[in-house]
């Protein structure tokens, strides 16, 4: 083991000589947020007089279009411009996943839309009408007459489909499909205590506050985008290579978004067709979806059906572990979720096999959403791990103990970090684990059955290379640049953090600039990878800026100059930074910073871990379940900012609470379309739904992840904690559901729930 990475060696922020670094600060952002002065992507103005656009969806699932009369809709008052397949300028071919050049981002090709007669699922963008205002292009795209010749009945369900499941080639091309270890047939067969459940989870869609909106502007022959993006960089090449562009020629702006959590990873409809109109019509165009319009035009989480099977010896000792899952994808290109991804990480079993198949229905592509295959595959092992708890008589967290790695438990890689154990312990202290009641069903409080549930949390950590830049003004005020993306995460004020500790200025002497593609490269927001590769190009940069003061003093040794609150000590003496840089800069100095994964990535199995509690209460009378307090225990590396950690974690968990108990997208099976469409349907959590949730992190830096020594922490949340509600569930009432989401007719009409008094 001699030739593993070293890491990262100590550095300033190890030091913390600012004192600004893991603070909860507030959210530097927050008051432009406050006072409405934040701009999101469908409020920019000014660039000429804008027109809007509205998007005709397809009326049927599969076939082809027969005819588009656009007569009437042509004479309505303010329509300047139809655009439908027979007149839509020449854009760029359709790339599956499969066809991907190598090395090429999946969110980076282009995406035509509109492109031919075909119709592949039910509300694919079959027209586009512009008019003058909103109003005008929704009551006239309504007045669209398009006819269908329709194919056969769609196929909408997983289970239906099984018969047709095919193996991918990989998942999400860097996931091997499936996975074996041992004999798992054999020892599973000899296990003394088997467990064998199949679980089902249902679609889920996205809804995030902001829906998604563009505005494209051109200007001798190039196009700003002002667009909802995750990604810009991406979101970028996209439009370049979709319009047949130089990639100088697109610039994205994106200052503000409002919600993502994948959703906004791939270039939609809304950038695309703003795009084409705009330069058809010589003038500004703006699209946004409406809420229904996100629904399909956005991804979706895929429906699963997940069999897990563990044998264990009868003091819960694991000795054979299969996790599989049927999931689905479109008809058109090819999406596998990472489902049964965590299983491969989580528990020691000498036998052991994972598996991912896919079947193709007739509706639109799945993707990201947030902690994707984590948070479904979560809601399956660590519901079969309390059954099996419960078969031996053991305690849930004993028994995850007892499992516990020393290595990866597939790979033999050593991990990073891994403090899993003590997450379970601190969050059975903190919880008051020891009032479990034993017995399901035998706890209660007046009219409510209560019940005590636990599961892991394990969420991969990842990289992106990332660059930066870093100015400092001959003012001595600090700005570092980036084409990364806040999505309500935090990245301005952790990026603002980080330059204020390397530097030792106080953060109000800071200002991050992000959210446009014409700043250094950046991943952008997705997978958690946003604040460790980012952040880690902006320490880059500093750093390098730091060693050109101390040259521009005359010093060879950058340690010879040091910043604490703006005070720079140098040669004996210390000025306040702006007198520094009239004396050594007066013109300003800037530098640049990069990081690229390293070979720590590849020696090391790198996570964030976490432990999930939850009680919950069981209506004795109508099975109505409900949650009465929730916690979780994390280590996700050196925390950036403890108030926006913590907001991330709790929002996770609620994430995992709707997961659940609420989220379900239904499809009516006859027209292959998503029935509750928008949030009057769509059930997630209200306030009276989430009462006393909190999230605590241990202490952890990780020198294996990153020069930050921090781990993605965004998706963290939500992994394990559904499960740790149906265990809670479970342990309320004897009722063991494997279906998603746990309604209270699963509960009530169960014979296993207790008779009311």
């Amino acid at each position: 083991m001699d030739d593993l990475a070293p890491g990262y060696p100590s550095n300033i922020l190890d030091e913390d000589r600012q004192g600004v670094l893991g603070r909860p600060l507030d959210r530097v952002d927050g008051p432009l947020k406050v006072a409405g002065k934040a701009i999101y992507a469908y409020e920019y103005a000014g660039q000429g007089k804008a027109a809007y656009g509205f998007i005709v969806g397809a009326a049927v699932a599969t076939g082809r279009i027969l005819a588009i009369d656009t007569a009437e809709t042509s004479r309505l008052p303010g329509v300047v411009l139809i655009m439908t397949h027979p007149n839509v300028p020449t854009h760029r071919a359709y790339v599956t996943s499969g066809e991907l050049p190598s090395g090429q981002p999946p969110y980076g090709v282009g995406r035509p839309f509109l492109a031919d007669g075909r119709v592949r699922y039910h509300g694919e963008p079959v027209a586009l009408v512009v008019a003058e205002s909103f109003e005008q292009a929704r009551d006239a795209a309504a007045r669209v007459k398009v006819s269908y010749e329709a194919g056969p009945k769609p196929a909408t369900r997983v289970k239906h489909e099984a018969a047709h499941a095919y193996a991918p080639k990989d998942v999400r091309g860097f996931l091997e499909t499936d996975s074996s270890k041992g004999d798992f047939a054999g020892a599973f067969a000899g296990a003394p205590v088997q467990i064998d459940a199949t679980y089902d989870t249902p679609f889920q869609n996205h809804h995030a506050l902001e829906p998604h909106a563009s505005m494209a502007v051109w200007q001798d022959g190039a196009v700003t985008l002002y667009v909802a993006a995750q990604l810009p960089i991406d979101c970028r090449d996209v439009i370049a290579d979709t319009l047949q562009l130089p990639p100088e020629k697109v610039r994205i702006i994106c200052k503000f978004v409002g919600g993502g959590f994948g959703s906004k990873l791939r270039t939609e409809a809304d950038a695309v067709l703003s795009a084409l109109a705009a330069r058809q019509l010589g003038r500004p165009v703006k699209i946004a979806f409406t809420r229904q319009q996100v629904v399909v035009n956005a991804a979706h989480r895929t429906e699963s059906i997940q069999r897990v099977r563990l044998g264990a010896e009868r003091g819960g000792r694991l000795i054979a572990l299969a996790h599989e899952a049927l999931e689905h994808t479109s008809t058109f290109d090819e999406f596998a979720e990472q489902t049964v991804d965590a299983t491969r990480h989580l528990y020691a079993a000498p036998n052991r096999l994972t598996t991912h198949r896919l079947v193709r229905l007739d509706l639109p592509m799945p993707g990201d959403m947030r902690a994707p295959g984590e948070a479904i595959g979560m809601l399956a092992t660590e519901q079969a791990m309390d059954e099996l708890a419960c078969a031996i008589g053991l305690d849930p967290i004993e028994l995850r103990i007892r499992n516990e790695p020393k290595v990866h438990p597939e790979t033999g890689k050593p991990f990073s970090t891994r403090h899993l154990v003590e997450c379970y312990r601190e969050g059975a202290q903190r919880f008051g684990w020891d009032r479990r009641p034993a017995q399901p069903a035998t706890l209660r409080d007046g009219r409510w059955l209560v019940g005590y549930g636990m599961a892991a949390s394990i969420r991969s950590n990842f990289m992106a290379t990332s660059q930066a830049r870093a100015r400092l003004a001959p003012d001595g005020r600090l700005t570092v640049q980036t084409a990364m993306t806040d999505i309500g995460t935090g990245t301005y004020t952790i990026l603002t953090q980080i330059a204020a500790e390397c530097l030792g200025l106080p953060v109000g002497q800071v200002t991050a600039e992000i959210g446009d593609s014409d700043l250094p490269r950046s991943p952008g927001s997705g997978g958690s990878f946003g604040a460790g590769s980012s952040g880690s190009a902006v320490y880059y940069a500093c750093m390098t800026l730091l060693d050109r003061m101390a040259r521009a003093a005359g010093l060879n040794d950058p340690s010879l100059l040091a910043i604490k609150h703006g005070q720079v000590s140098v040669g004996g003496q210390t000025m306040p930074i702006d007198a520094f840089m009239a004396q050594y800069a007066p013109q300003g100095i800037e530098a640049d910073g990069e990081i690229k994964p390293g070979q720590e990535m590849r020696d090391y199995s790198q996570n964030a871990y976490g432990a999930c509690f939850a009680e919950v209460g069981v209506d004795i009378d109508s099975g109505e379940p409900r949650l009465r307090r929730m916690l979780g225990v994390f280590t996700a590396g050196r925390i950036l900012n403890a108030k926006t950690a913590r907001s991330q974690a709790t929002g996770g968990l609620i994430w995992g609470l709707s997961s659940a108990l609420h989220e379900e997208g239904l499809i009516d099976e006859r027209y292959g379309k998503f029935m509750n469409n928008d949030l009057a349907g769509y059930h997630v959590p209200a306030h009276a739904d989430v009462v006393d949730v909190d999230a605590v992190f241990l202490p952890e830096v990780d020198d294996k992840s990153n020069p930050l020594k921090s781990k993605g922490l965004g998706e963290l949340g939500i992994c394990g904690s559904g499960a740790a509600v149906a265990n809670a569930i479970y342990n309320a009432c004897g009722v063991r559901v494997r279906s998603y989401p746990i309604t209270l007719d699963k509960l009530i009409f169960d014979p296993a729930f207790p008779t009311p008094d």
